[in-house]
């Protein structure tokens, strides 16, 4: 089966520091998942990568009541488009076969 990148957003019960343990350890164990996140505040976790969302809250409803809230796609930045660059010789300003006048050779023995 092929799942694209995306974000799922669950909603769980994560009153205890054990359980919010448990629950990222069984998350970081699903295939595809490429990060995770967990918000204590409104009891949310975010999974992101390439996730079956209904295996992923069987998994996770082991622990503790989880309810799927949103399944989309994540949101990827665009890469911006540099100019192309323009190869600027380099210009020496002696050739690497210079040497100055006092350190040749005499030309008469």
């Amino acid at each position: 089966m092929l799942f694209l990148l995306q974000k799922v957003v669950l909603k769980m019960d994560l009153h205890d520091d054990k359980i919010k343990r448990k629950a990222m350890k069984t998350a970081s164990g699903i295939s595809g998942v490429d990060s995770i996140s967990v918000d204590l505040k409104d009891m949310k976790l975010v999974l992101l990568g390439e996730i079956d969302p209904v295996s992923a809250v069987s998994k996770l409803r082991k622990w503790c009541h989880t309810e799927l809230v949103s399944v989309g796609p994540a949101k990827e930045e665009k890469e911006k488009e540099e100019p192309a660059k323009v190869a600027v010789p380099v210009y020496e300003p002696y050739p690497f076969y210079y040497y100055p006048y006092h350190m040749t050779s005499p030309l008469y023995s």
